[in-house]
């Protein structure tokens, strides 16, 4: 299996320019762990991660602060303050065994799928778990 019949797409992006708590939103509706950060032609300059916005967040446990001044504090920081620049990423026509090699090698919970520099979906930890839950009897018990 190829990672362009697993990959998800479209995905939900965002500029470099835009704010943490933006982004957050976009996590929060969406029910998503990553977001790609790209440039105006789509072509991937970064991502973030849940884990980058909650380090990048005033603790609600170290400081005892308002829901409302945490969200502010999002809301003035921007995304390319935080945002992961060096990406590992996958073409679409790699087996999806190559994508599961680099998330772990790499120890991170998606790739993002380009091909020919432009961003075409994203192959998560969650992906190549529903392919294994997919997998009949027969191949697991061999």
């Amino acid at each position: 299996m190829i990672v362009r019949e697993l990959m998800s797409f479209p995905v939900f992006t965002i500029r470099a320019d835009k704010t943490l708590r933006a982004v957050q939103e976009i996590m929060d509706w969406a029910h998503i762990r990553h977001v790609p950060v790209v440039d105006a032609e789509g072509r991937l300059v970064g991502i973030l991660s849940h884990r980058d916005i909650l380090g990048a967040a005033i603790s609600s446990l170290a400081i005892r602060i308002a829901e409302a001044e945490r969200r502010q504090d999002l809301a003035a920081k921007e995304v390319q303050s935080v945002m992961q620049k060096v990406v590992a990423t996958i073409s679409p026509d790699e087996r999806v065994q190559r994508a599961a090699q680099l998330m772990k090698q790499h120890r991170i919970g998606c790739l993002p799928v380009v091909d020919q520099g432009k961003l075409v979906g994203m192959i998560t930890e969650a992906d190549l778990l529903d392919l294994v839950v997919g997998l009949s009897d027969e191949v697991v018990d061999g």
